[in-house]
Formats: C-alpha cells, structure tokens, sequence
C-alpha cells in the first residue's frame, strides 16, 4: 500500500459520505444501491432522474478516473457463471434483508439504525465466513 494508495481511499470515501449526505439533505433518500436501482425499473416512479444519474455517475467513475490520468487495473478471474450466480444471491438476499451494503453499511449506520447495524455485522460476518471457505475448503 502506497501513500497515494491511501489518497485516493480517503478521496474515494469522501466523494462516497459526500453523495450519501446530499441525497439525504437534499431528497430524503438514503444512498442505498439496489433501492436507487429498482427505482428505475418499472413500475415507472416519478423521481427516476436523479436515480439516473447516481448510476450513471457510479458506471462512468471508472472511465473518467482513467481518462484524467489514474490508474484502473480490474482483474476477474472468476467463471461469469459464478459471477451471475453471486449476483442473483446478492440481490435476493438485498430484497430479504431490505437494503443493501451501502444502504445499511453508510447511510444506515451514519443514522445509528439498529437494524443496519445489526444488517451490516451480519453482511461482514458472512463474507468473511465465506471467504474462510472459499479459500481454505470445507
């Protein structure tokens, strides 16, 4: 890990606390990926513009990042079918547990919810089980 290694996190972190908070001040929202993301689907609602653009800002932040000089190394070693079946589980267990990692994990815990609190030990707690696994077999 290098000192701009740790700029860039703080940056990142910074711009991510900066959006949850306009979000909430400004439209009541919570910065919660999966409920923006419905929120374009239909049945259509009536705010989706600015759900538009957040997603739009997080698929493009990638490519401006680089095209402005910053360096984006993704490596994915994993089969898509994997990839597809994670995502399924994500989005199942995001609808079970009424929010996402960002919904609970930043917006929720800044409010001190006890449910995302309790959400957000529980999402840490199953990665980390399941990266035990993956990594060493049971």
């Amino acid at each position: 890990m290098t000192y701009l290694t740790v700029l860039s996190a703080l940056g990142g972190g910074a711009l991510i606390g900066l959006a949850s908070a306009w979000l909430l001040f400004f439209h009541n929202r919570t910065a919660g990926i999966s409920g923006i993301a419905a929120g374009i689907l239909p049945p259509w609602q009536q705010d989706v513009g600015w759900r538009l653009w957040f997603l739009a800002g997080l698929v493009l932040s990638a490519p401006l990042w680089k095209l402005f000089g910053g360096s984006v190394q993704i490596q994915i070693d994993t089969p898509l079918i994997v990839l597809a079946i994670a995502g399924l589980l994500v989005g199942y267990g995001t609808r079970l547990g009424g929010g996402c990692t960002s919904g609970h994990g930043i917006c929720g815990n800044a409010r001190l919810s006890v449910r995302s609190i309790v959400a957000t030990l529980l999402f840490m707690t199953t990665a980390g089980i399941t990266v035990f696994i993956v990594r060493h077999g049971f």
